[in-house]
């Protein structure tokens, strides 16, 4: 007897004796109840009489999916629409997850400011993060391995450092213009013609260029042709809700992610292997040359493909942050003719040169430009790369009697196992705080005594905690926190306030933009919020 036979015959057997039904009705009826019963079920769950110590339960019909297709569509809509009916503490059904939100300051502070050991990343941001960073980093290591980490990449992002970026920065964006075929009509030098570029591809290759020439070096800057251009975008591609909640899906997205991953390792894994063949060839002190001199506590060096997927993070996290920044600025800046002229006359103002130009400015120069530092700070308080800030309970957590509770006497408990969810944003655009909240108004922001510039002290000057990477501002109680807060306070924060800060001055010196229609809605569709694709109106400056 074949082994072929000895595995199916036993099977053929039993299906041949079960009773199908003869009737195609039996069977069509049967698909419709199944769902229905099931949606029955899971209703009649929601009406039994529940722990009064759990938040409230967000309503919803179908199980497993539960609140997935309101929270992706509009997830400030869906807060908001839960906050008025459940207050600040509420749980819902994420594709079978149960995450429970705490919204304002406080609950920002209860996510954001908690221990890690009771509120861990790690479990929630590893499945979405590891396939595109890599083994043995960031969310793919014990918290105190990853604050050791943050530490060794803050050694290049000092002040000193930031001196030599502002030129480099400021090089990539004008080599840009005189390349890239979206900007055309500037390479024409018509002062009269207009053009148009897409606001995302350009802000997201401006972003990866400079990026890469600063923090990464002129050797890797060098090495990103065409081809790698495309191994980022693989990458990029990566950064998804399903990719999030869905981990290893046999899909040509997750095919191209890994195989994007693989080549960029071993591309910073071979440069790695040079510069230890030939120590004396590369003189530039950029992040791998300072990542191959760290140690552990333990005195052990890191590993090869540590820098390399460290180096991985430091640019896809950035280019992820900046790009996105960048383009609502720039789109809030073209809308608004008298904050464009503002900022040009500012340039001019402070670089201009008597005949009639302007010069190259620098790092210290740049941090005293107002209008500049209003738009960048208005942009990230309305428009916060990531809506959504989420950690893993690992022990029940009481939660503040002042933030939520089911009674005078009593205080909800988030228990084990829930993903807890912080969302800044909210905090952000609350009309109790700000005034005009939904609407950009750079000048907000010149108010020394305003709600703005408190915010920011709160943000920037408040208690100092070392994490374990140098002090840093916990930050959690501001109602302002456009680089998260606490240990995962990005690390980043001040070099991509420099790059987007840099950036728009270098484009509003030489192009005026103009944007025509209805303004861009967010996207939510990635684990950034990005404006929906989108064209920008541009044409050479005229200097006057």
């Amino acid at each position: 007897m074949s082994a072929n036979a000895t595995f199916t015959e036993p099977w053929t057997g039993t299906l041949t004796q079960l009773e199908w039904p003869s009737n195609p009705r039996l069977l069509l009826l049967a698909l419709i109840n199944i769902p229905l019963i099931s949606i029955v079920l899971n209703v009649l769950w929601q009406l039994l009489p529940r722990d009064k110590s759990q938040p409230p339960l967000v309503w919803h019909w179908i199980p497993f999916l539960g609140s997935a297709p309101a929270y992706g569509r509009d997830p400030i809509a869906f807060f908001r629409d839960c906050r008025e009916k459940y207050g600040n503490v509420f749980t819902f059904i994420l594709l079978g997850r149960r995450v429970t939100v705490t919204l304002g300051p406080q609950g920002n502070d209860f996510v954001l400011g908690g221990k890690h050991t009771q509120l861990a990343a790690e479990p929630v941001y590893g499945p979405l993060t590891t396939p595109i960073f890599g083994k043995d980093v960031v969310y793919d290591c014990p918290n105190e391995k990853l604050m050791e980490q943050k530490k060794f990449v803050k050694v290049s992002l000092t002040i000193d450092k930031f001196r030599a970026y502002v030129g480099m920065i400021d090089d990539e964006v004008k080599d840009y213009l005189n390349t890239d075929p979206s900007f055309k009509v500037y390479q024409m030098d018509d002062i009269n013609e207009w053009g148009t570029f897409p606001v995302l591809k350009a802000f997201s290759e401006i972003t990866i260029l400079s990026a890469s020439r600063t923090l990464q070096g002129r050797e890797i800057r060098e090495s990103l042709t065409k081809e790698y251009a495309q191994v980022y975008s693989d990458l990029d591609h990566g950064f998804t809700p399903l990719h999030w909640m869905i981990p290893g899906l046999p899909l040509p997205s997750y095919r191209r992610r890994d195989a994007a991953h693989t080549k960029m390792s071993s591309f910073y894994q071979s440069i790695l292997r040079k510069r230890r063949e030939n120590p004396s060839e590369n003189q530039e002190e950029d992040v791998m040359n300072s990542l191959m001199k760290q140690r552990y506590r333990d005195g052990k060096q890191l590993p090869d493909h540590e820098i390399a997927h460290i180096l991985i993070a430091l640019l896809m996290a950035g280019q992820h942050t900046s790009s996105s920044s960048l383009a609502w600025a720039v789109l809030h800046v073209a809308a608004r003719a008298d904050i464009q002229e503002a900022l040009y006359k500012e340039q001019v103002q402070h670089f201009g040169t008597p005949d009639g130009g302007l010069r190259d400015f620098g790092y210290d120069e740049i941090r005293d430009l107002n209008i500049l530092d209003a738009v960048v700070r208005e942009t990230l308080r309305l428009h916060p790369p990531i809506h959504s800030i989420m950690r893993k309970a690992n022990v029940d957590i009481p939660v503040p009697a002042t933030l939520g509770t089911p009674s005078e006497d009593s205080v909800f408990v988030v228990p084990k196992g829930d993903i807890v969810l912080a969302s800044p944003l909210i905090s952000q655009v609350d009309p109790g705080v700000w005034d005009n909240s939904e609407s950009w108004e750079p000048t907000r922001w010149y108010d020394e005594k305003g709600v703005a510039a408190k915010a920011n002290k709160e943000y920037n000057e408040g208690e100092k905690i070392d994490f374990g990477f140098g002090l840093v501002s916990k930050g959690t109680v501001s109602p302002y926190l456009p680089f998260g807060a606490g240990r995962h306070r990005c690390i980043g924060e001040q070099f991509a306030y420099l790059q987007i800060s840099t950036v728009i001055s270098s484009l509003v010196r030489r192009m005026e933009f103009r944007y025509e229609g209805t303004f861009p809605a967010p996207d939510y569709s990635s684990m950034m919020v990005q404006p929906v694709p989108c064209q920008i109106h541009y044409r050479r400056r005229r200097f006057e």
